[in-house]
């Protein structure tokens, strides 16, 4: 073997390094892109709000356990065997091709940045794993891939979209038919954004508690117990006290703030509740940025901890444990990534689609997070990128099909269906150049 470990070590933190980057290049945008759309936060002061709620979600509550084979795609076991200087070797194999499942994702991304597209790293990574199964000798090809689990994952990436979408357009109508066709617009928003905050603030802290964000817990228990704390129905009935309460102080503080001036329409929209419905819109992309950091830095560090865990331990577990500082490397990777490169994404996403205001981005806010929130707890695999986009087409329908850029859509459409196949390509490819070039 031509590398010592130490030095394919050092390899796999590059590596892991650079897919963190290439994720805080693209995925960050489905958080803060509508809000840079709306004008509701300038592009610096979004990359500067979602580069600290990326790296607090990462750091404090990312997750300290990932998977070590994404989605069960290839069962590890093909990786192990009783005879010691034979398992030795399976396991450096399985290292190297984690390696080149992470390059490959990365580099996806990283093209896909520089066409302003938004794709999912959990699509790119599975593309990965399934390039390295087919051409790895021990693997066997295709009869060692979990096809039934695959097909399950594929059938989110098409119904998730379609949900956000519905969920994005229902919000959106109910506020053009309750607030804007309102005779006093002004006077009815008064009464409509405190349900708005509530209801905000009730996803949140469901999707923090129940099953939700990982290492989050109410009362003491540990982390992969958090729905043990309460039962579900005593959450639901924590979550209803904390949504009352932010009703009536957000009702309160309307009313004592915002004075009903029959105030002209500019457009389509009117400017007092376009500026609350704005401040709804910051709030949920401050969580979706804390809930990307906390869930996606298993995606950027996983791989690697994969790797590390064969190349220095020499042994394979189902599961692999992510230390704190992985989580803050991950995290300032997807930080920098989001400082760099990022605006090419949020621009893409905010404002390429179609016209984003305040009201519009908090329909498509509020549905990507209700749409995340149901599918994790039905145990569905998504994407946040498909659903996000999926709710600002949602969005543009409400208004008509022509509010549309059809032109982007197709563009967009097309990097997820090539995403698999490319990502598949290039980690076979790496491997091949790895695999000969360690002699394996």
């Amino acid at each position: 073997m031509a590398l010592t470990t130490e030095t394919l070590l050092v390899v796999a933190v590059v590596i892991g390094f650079y897919k963190a980057w290439n994720i805080g290049a693209n995925d960050v945008a489905n958080g803060m892109g509508t809000v840079v759309g709306a004008g509701t936060l300038s592009l610096r002061q979004a990359i500067c709000l979602a580069s600290v709620f990326e790296f607090l979600g990462a750091f404090l509550v990312g997750a300290n356990v990932t998977a070590t084979i994404k989605g069960g795609i290839v069962p590890l076991e093909t990786f192990q065997c009783g005879d010691p200087e034979q398992a030795e070797k399976l396991v450096y194999l399985f290292g190297v091709g984690m390696l080149a499942v992470a390059l490959s994702s990365a580099i996806w991304l990283n093209i896909a940045t520089l066409m302003s597209h938004p794709v999912s790293v959990t699509q790119s990574t599975i593309g990965g794993i399934i390039g390295f199964a087919l051409l790895c000798p021990i693997v066997g090809g295709t009869g060692c891939i979990h096809w039934g689990q695959l097909g399950t994952i594929a059938l989110t990436w098409v119904i998730s979209p379609l949900a956000g979408g519905l969920g994005a357009f229902i919000v959106y109508k109910c506020v053009v038919r309750f607030v804007f066709k309102h005779k006093n617009p002004v006077s009815r928003a008064k009464a409509v954004v405190p349900f708005g905050f509530a209801a905000t603030l009730a996803i949140i802290f469901l999707s923090a508690t129940y099953k939700g964000l990982p290492r989050i817990t109410l009362c003491g228990g540990k982390p992969e117990e958090s729905a043990a704390d309460l039962s579900f129905y005593e959450l639901l009935g924590l979550t209803a006290g904390i949504a009352l309460t932010a009703y009536v102080v957000t009702r309160i503080i309307i009313h004592l703030r915002v004075k009903d001036r029959g105030e002209v329409a500019i457009g389509d929209h009117y400017q007092t509740v376009e500026r609350w419905f704005g401040r709804l819109q910051v709030m949920t992309a401050c969580y979706m940025s804390f809930s990307h950091g906390a869930n996606d830095v298993a995606s950027a560090v996983g791989p690697l901890a994969g790797s590390m865990q064969a190349f220095s331990e020499h042994s394979l577990h189902a599961t692999t444990a992510v230390s704190p500082w992985l989580l803050a490397f991950g995290g300032a990777g997807i930080v920098i990534g989001l400082a760099t490169m990022g605006y090419k994404v949020i621009i893409a996403v905010g404002k390429k689609i179609t016209e984003i205001t305040a009201t519009r981005g908090f329909s498509a806010e509020f549905s990507t997070a209700s749409t995340v929130l149901i599918c994790s707890k039905l145990g569905l695999p998504i994407s946040t990128t498909f659903v996000m986009v999926g709710a600002i087409l949602g969005v543009g329908f409400a208004r008509s099909f022509g509010a549309i850029d059809m032109k982007v859509v197709r563009r967009i459409f097309s990097s997820w269906i090539i995403t698999i196949p490319v990502s598949a390509g290039l980690s076979a490819l790496i491997f091949a150049i790895m695999h000969w070039g360690l002699g394996l």
